[in-house]
This record gives structure tokens, sequence and C-alpha cells, in this order.
């Protein structure tokens, strides 16, 4: 198999449209994490992604009449753009079926290339269903995104890159997965040349489609995925890739979304670019591996594969990196309501910035305080300021880890309602798409009270609303059942301490 696919990839063409791209040190990092890290720089593409080597070389390889009848694809991003790019230096006609929920940049895009843009149904199941469909209408040869060994071999030419720089002291090699075609072809190179050097995917933790299919021995189908790495939100690795993976690959690292914020955050520092959150996630592997491994003095790459995102999801990005580099800790406390009391508490917390301090006061008796702390030494510094506070006999909830304190709270303090009674707290999540939050409006609202509501759109995949509702005790089986046909993600926020301490 490493042999085959070595053969390949040296056989693969993709310098007509793509570029050979730099192996930039991360000097940042790499002090701050006591290894040399190296980032393969795969957002320098013409199209900002890695996805036009695979497309290429997959194109250029069809034969005379299967070119005359021209290709098809479906993507929301980085894959329709190699193929319209590799179609038009071709000279062949491209069709790319895009879902309706696609943002315009991206299609604009695609149609600049000269491909014909199809928009249909409102996820890219629904694209690639339509798109196959018109393949076989059309007599166009499909081209997809990663299951297909010529796919595969294009990626692969990025690891030919990588070792052409020296692989006598590359430890490990972190590569971001979402079908796996990209990890297929850098794992069978890299193993059928040194094998001793690690191969590592990595994958959000709310879509591990081969982190499940390595752990069961068989491929699976996840029932869902998180999008906020848009470009790696799959359900199912490929067939292919998940064969190659078996053979070839070290170790599958998950990360959160808080991991990949912080990652972005260190390739702008260490170069001035922006990475879209599926580019970032193999270096949040990275940091990841090396904590646990306890690595050091090592040579690491990360494959940053692509810069393709919405400039609006940059304040999400920022909002969290703080958190998944653990540089910030949210913490509610309670003092005294009494002259003095805040003074004595920030006394206590020291030389350290505060990053935020919402409070409003509640009862003759006690203050609850909202804070952010800023961090140098991660969870142990956290872990400190908690039990410092703990031993002054101050009440704390830490707070870091709480998804609706981050979400919404940290907003919305001080929120206390007289006289509301019977009142229930849902957390809800629903795509973001035209039209989905006055959808939901109408739904929930016809047949209980609404007592509190937050909505805030991130410019992230999701839209996040935070509803209270009265009601009586003797309706709450029929709002479960209503729930549970709505269709939205839920959490039953009621029992959250941090709720009760500022909003119930």
């Amino acid at each position: 198999m490493k042999n085959q696919y070595l053969n390949k990839i040296l056989k693969a063409r993709v310098y007509d449209v793509a570029v050979e791209t730099p192996l930039d040190p991360m000097k940042i990092l790499s002090e701050r994490l006591d290894n040399q890290v190296l980032l393969k720089r795969e957002d320098l593409q013409p199209v900002f992604s890695f996805k036009l080597r695979g497309a290429y070389n997959k194109i250029v390889h069809l034969n005379t009449a299967a070119k005359s009848k021209g290709v098809i694809a479906a993507s929301a991003g980085n894959h329709a753009q190699g193929v319209a790019l590799s179609a038009q230096k071709l000279g062949i006609k491209a069709l790319i079926v895009m879902p309706r929920t696609t943002p315009g940049i991206k299609v604009e895009a695609v149609r600049r290339m000269g491909a014909r843009v199809v928009l249909f149904g409102d996820t890219y199941d629904e694209a690639c269903e339509h798109a196959r469909e018109l393949a076989k209408e059309n007599g166009m040869t499909f081209i997809h995104p990663y299951d297909d060994p010529d796919v595969i071999a294009g990626q692969g030419t990025i690891a030919a890159e990588i070792l052409h720089h020296g692989a006598e002291n590359i430890h490990a090699i972190f590569v971001p997965v979402g079908g796996g075609g990209l990890l297929a072809g850098v794992a069978a190179y890299v193993k059928a040349l040194y094998p001793r050097i690690k191969v590592i995917g990595v994958e959000p933790d709310d879509a591990p489609c081969l982190y499940e299919a390595l752990k069961r021995k068989r491929r699976v189908v996840l029932d869902q995925v998180g999008i906020f790495a848009d470009g790696v939100a799959v359900r199912q690795v490929g067939k292919e890739p998940f064969r190659v993976a078996r053979a070839c690959v070290d170790d599958v690292v998950l990360a959160s979304t808080d991991e990949i914020c912080a990652a972005i955050k260190d390739i702008f520092d260490d170069t001035r670019s922006i990475a879209e959150p599926a580019g970032a996630l193999a270096l949040a592997g990275l940091k990841k591996y090396v904590q646990r491994r306890r690595l050091r003095n090592k040579r690491l790459i990360a494959i940053d594969s692509g810069a393709n995102t919405n400039f609006d999801r940059l304040r999400h990005v920022a909002e969290r990196a703080e958190m998944g580099e653990r540089r910030e800790a949210l913490l509610a406390v309670t003092i005294p309501e009494q002259p003095g009391s805040f003074l004595r508490f920030c006394r206590i917390i020291g030389k350290r910035s505060i990053t935020e301090f919402n409070y409003r006061y509640a009862d003759d008796q006690d203050a609850h305080v909202f804070v952010g702390i800023q961090l140098n030494h991660g969870d142990e510094e956290k872990n400190e300021v908690v039990r410092h506070l703990r031993e002054k006999h101050y009440p704390v909830i830490d707070m870091t880890e709480n998804e609706m304190a981050k979400l919404h709270i940290r907003y919305m303090v001080g929120g206390h309602a007289a006289n509301v009674d019977d009142e229930n707290l849902y957390r809800f999540q629903f795509p973001e798409r035209p039209g989905a939050l006055l959808d939901f409006l109408a739904c929930i609202g016809q047949r209980w009270n609404i007592s509190l509501f937050h909505y805030r759109n991130h410019g992230a995949a999701y839209g996040r609303v935070l509803v209270g509702i009265q009601l009586p005790a003797e309706d709450k089986a029929e709002f479960q059942s209503f729930l549970e046909t709505l269709g939205y993600d839920f959490w039953d926020e009621t029992g959250n301490a941090v709720y009760k301490l500022f909003l119930g």
C-alpha cells in the first residue's frame, strides 16, 4: 500500500496550478513549548487551501472523453475552489453544487474561476446527493473531495515537500482530518520512506469520525458533527483514507473549539496570517500532544491547511482564544454586601490582571461577582487562586469550562427578576441561516410565556439562544415532548449554579 502511493505521489501533477509552500518556523510558539515547531503553509496556495492539489491531480488524469463532458463537485468552500481553478486551467467545464447556506464570498470566488454554480439544499449532504444525480444525468465526472486515490496522491505531495526540507530529525507531523484524504496522502508517503516519523491526525472533538472508526475498527457515521471547523465537518471518514490510516497513522488527537481558537491566535502571533478553524486544527493537536507527552527539544510540523474563513467569525475566535490557551479564568465569587468588600476581594486577587468584572446588587447580605482573571501559568495558577479565595471563606464557582457562562451569562449579569413564577431556563443551539431566529421564536413562543431571552450572533456556524420559560409543573411533560419534536439541540440549564446566582 505505502509503495503504491509512493509511486502515485511521485508521479502526481499538481504544480501546473499549485505552488510549493514554505515550512515556516514558529519562533514564538517554539520558545513557549520548548520544541521546534514548523508550519506548512498551505494557506498560501492560489485558492488559500491545499485542496487544489488533489482536485487538479484527479482532473488532469481523466481521459479525453471524460474531460470533454466536464466535471462536477459538491462543496461549500475549499474543494469547490480547487475544482473550479483546476478545470479553468485545463479548459474544461465545471459545475459546483453548493448548499444555499454557503456564504456569498465563497460562491462568488467559485464563479470568478469560471465554474457554474448551483445552489441546492441547506447542508453538504443534500448538495452532494444532488451533484451525483446531475453527474449521472449529464455524463460528468464527479470529483470526490477525499475518497479517491488520485485526490489522495495529489494531497500527498505536501509530504514530499516537507521531507525535501530534511527528514532526519523530524519527530512528528500533525495533519488535520475531515474525510481523511490529506492524512492518507501524507501518512502513506512518510511511512514508505521514514517509518520512524510519527504521523498524527487531528480532529475536532465534536467531529471525531476517524477517531471513532479506529476505536471501533470500522467506519462509523456520526449522528451529528459540530461545524465551527467547517472544513473538516465530516460525519464519516472516507473508505480509502480509512484503509490507509489503519496501516500508516500513529495516533489521532482531538481538539476543542477553544483550543482551535487558541491555535488560530498562535498562527497570527507568529506569521501575521489568519488561519481558518480547520487550518489551525493540526497546530491545536500538536500543542495538546506536546503537553500530554511532555515532549522537549523535538522537531514538530503542523500543516496549516487553509485560510478561507469569514471575517465576522474572528470575533468568536478572539473571545475564545484566551480560554483555549488557559490564559483566562472565569469565576463566580460571593462577597459580603458591605463597604470595602470589593477592595478586600481585589487585594486577595493580588497583582493579577482582572479581564472582566460584573456585579449588581442582589440583597443586603451578599453580592455575586462575575470575574475574569488573566493567567500566566494556566490551570495550576487558576486552581491556586480558587484555593486562596476559599481559604479566605469566599464561596467560589469555577466557570471557565461552563458553556452557558462563556456564551451568555457574562453579558447578562444582574438579570434577577422579581415575581417570575415557575421559570425554567433552557439553552438552545440551531444552525445559523437566514430566518433561523425568527423560525425559532415562532415555534417556542406559541404555547408558553417567555420570561427571559438572550441571543447573540457570534459569527459562528450556530445560533445560540438562552430562554427563560414560565412553565407550571403540570406542563413540564408536554413541554419536554415539544422540545424533542422541535429539532434543535437543547440543554436544560434550570439547575445550573450560574443561573441561580445571576438570573434566578
